[in-house]
């Protein structure tokens, strides 16, 4: 059974038409399409994932409330030579229960980024053994205060490194400062 010539080349014509025509419907609607509801469907599992962080941050919301008032309960006094007499006689403290030589003592306040906050750098300057350093740096790290150690330095001042020189850069934090008040 032949077909005739005419009839195929309309089958050939039309069967190309469904083809381009496949094509297009491809490339306009069926790949955007996909596409669309990949991204969506990326987007639903990064929201689910946010929900789920958020549901966990709210079950222990009370939890991170007490850390936080406890935190913010050892910040630096809100008067600033109330603050910086607070860290000296924290240091002298220090100095005295582990035996070294406190040198000198140097705060300097920062503010902070905003206007929320601000930071008291200070600088010790110590001497003793490698025993009595370690035991002040164990101090210090113990004080009831919002303080962060910054950089430690630890200097031999003999040939045997017996005698050690101690510079630590600490800062102390003090939440609402009076003078960021406007």
């Amino acid at each position: 059974m032949t077909i005739p010539v005419q009839k195929r080349q309309r089958l050939l014509f039309i069967i190309a038409g469904a083809g381009l025509l496949l094509l297009i419907l491809d490339r306009i609607a069926f790949t955007p399409l996909t596409n669309w509801w990949r991204d969506r469907s990326l987007e639903i599992a990064r929201l689910e994932t946010n929900v789920a962080s958020g549901n966990g941050l709210l079950e222990c919301a009370d939890q991170l409330k007490r850390v936080w008032a406890d935190m913010a309960s050892h910040t630096l006094p809100k008067d600033s030579s109330q603050s910086e007499h607070d860290l000296i006689t924290a240091f002298d403290r220090c100095g005295r229960t582990s035996g070294i030589e406190l040198g000198s003592i140097k705060p300097q306040w920062k503010r902070g980024a905003t206007d929320r906050y601000s930071v008291l750098e200070c600088r010790v300057d110590g001497t003793g053994t490698f025993a009595t350093l370690a035991r002040f740096l164990f101090e210090v790290e113990k004080l009831p205060l919002a303080l962060r150690l910054e950089s430690v330095e630890l200097t031999s001042r003999d040939d045997t490194g017996g005698k050690l020189s101690l510079g630590l850069v600490v800062t102390g934090l003090r939440l609402n400062p009076v003078e960021g008040k406007r």
